[in-house]
């Protein structure tokens, strides 16, 4: 590895190094994010109601737990690493909570005890992910300064993601059939993954994509591809046959991952907001940076989460009572989330073998919760960007659970029919234009970027 003044190069062990934990932490958040709903609603029976008032509510405690962890981390250098060691702190009670969030014992209980033990499990889960996934986003700012650097890094990274991610939507669904011995629905497995495809393509094209569309312009083309493929998707739902429209439906469903491919670029700003802080305040609040843009993040995920099943209850489509496009069997819910769960932990290890710590600092005064508002108020990209970031992930996941009734759409009601095409299509496609508007208003070029981090290095001298 070549450096000159924190400009780190990195090798391409170190990259992939850094993205199995991506990897590892999506193997757990997909399923979180794209089953737990339905693993509650349909396999324990729990009113939907209480699903999206507990989703909403763990959400909110997590948005005040972030901030307390970000200032814990930076705020401390423990000798494996400043953040590197939380990935093997955290790792193990990770699994064991994730593990633990679908016992199958659970469905034999009563239904007082099966909501007790579900906010405790999913709260638990929640925290001790954040404790995780903080430090983690924080490595990638503390690597290197080089923004080619940390582009491919991102890219690296949100392919493992996306690996990640089409492991658990597609393999959820086959994982649940082969335990059971039952016959798999190919279409319905097929179209949970397929949006991901696009990662595998893009993502290692950001560089030359970059060059040629700029940043902004990267942005508005995949915001705009994705907004087509909802359109195709809803204007077969609604006027078409599903089931004879295979090819189409699964070719929308790609353009729909271009768009919401903009999520997984985000993270790639962080990095810039940290620098931009760097550069104001002579302090690198990593950490502090990362935990404001996973309580985004999660904000974005738990308004999907609180809005899906309230407003589908409300509108007549129960998922509670309605037939379940899956299997309601608990030991394989149980099985299928525990071989994620522990292959999750490998992939964390590692990562922390595989991720170097070049640029950290920690304050000679612990951060105060004061001081992180202050940041908030007084950093215009970070608000751009925490904005960004709720409403991509608000989009990606609105859609997430419901997806698995899409193709299934004939079976239900015209009341059903039109809540699962406003959930997957309309509110996500609306969603998108918010994104391209929030884009446009950030400020921050990489010739600014650039010229920033030299006096900053120049300050270190």
């Amino acid at each position: 590895m070549q450096a000159s003044n924190g400009f780190y190069k990195l090798s391409w062990l170190q990259r992939i190094g850094f993205g199995s934990g991506d990897l590892a932490q999506n193997l757990i958040f997909q399923t979180v994010a794209c089953y737990l709903m339905l693993y509650l609603t349909t396999v324990l029976k729990i009113n939907p109601a209480f699903v999206s008032g507990l989703i909403l509510t763990v959400r909110l405690i997590d948005c005040f737990w972030s901030p307390v962890v970000g200032r814990y981390i930076d705020n401390r250098n423990p000798k494996l690493g400043k953040y590197r060691t939380y990935l093997l702190y955290g790792g193990i009670p990770l699994t064991i909570a994730a593990c633990f969030l679908m016992l199958p014992q659970v469905a034999t209980w009563s239904m007082p005890m099966k909501m007790v033990y579900a906010t405790v499990s999913y709260t638990l889960l929640s925290m001790i992910y954040s404790v995780v996934n903080i430090p983690y986003g924080s490595i990638m700012a503390s690597m290197t300064r080089d923004n080619d650097e940390v582009l491919i890094l991102t890219s690296t990274r949100m392919v493992c993601a996306n690996i990640g991610q089409i492991v658990v939507q597609a393999g959820f669904p086959i994982g649940l059939a082969m335990f059971l011995h039952s016959a798999i629905n190919w279409d319905q497995a097929i179209f949970m993954a397929i949006g991901t495809i696009p990662a595998f393509i893009i993502l290692p094209s950001l560089p030359i994509l970059k060059k040629l569309l700029g940043k902004k312009g990267l942005y508005y083309t995949l915001l705009s591809i994705g907004f087509v493929g909802f359109t195709i998707l809803f204007s077969v739902g609604k006027f078409g046959d599903v089931k004879s429209s295979t090819l189409l439906i699964q070719t929308a469903k790609i353009m729909t991952g271009v768009g919401l491919l903009v999520g997984s670029l985000m993270w790639a700003l962080v990095p810039e907001v940290i620098t931009e802080s760097e550069h104001r305040t002579g302090n690198r609040p990593a950490a502090t940076v990362n935990a404001l843009a996973g309580v985004a993040f999660k904000a974005g995920f738990s308004i999907a989460g609180w809005i899906t099943p309230l407003v589908m209850g409300l509108i007549g489509f129960n998922l509670a009572s309605e037939e379940s496009a899956l299997p309601t069997d608990p030991s394989a819910w149980f099985a299928v989330t525990c071989i994620f769960a522990v292959v999750g932990f490998v992939l964390l290890t590692l990562c922390f073998l595989g991720s170097k710590e070049n640029i950290t600092t920690t304050p000679e005064k612990p951060v105060s919760f004061g001081q992180m508002w202050e940041e908030f108020k007084a950093n215009k990209c970070l608000q751009l960007v925490l904005g960004i970031f709720v409403v991509v992930f608000l989009a990606s996941f609105i859609s997430a659970p419901v997806n698995a009734y899409y193709t299934e759409l004939s079976k239900y009601s015209e009341t059903a029919q039109n809540a699962i095409l406003w959930f997957t299509c309309i509110i996500p496609a609306m969603l998108l234009i918010v994104v391209a508007y929030l884009i446009h208003q950030y400020p921050l070029t990489d010739e600014r970027l650039d010229e920033m981090n030299r006096e900053i290095e120049a300050r270190h001298k």
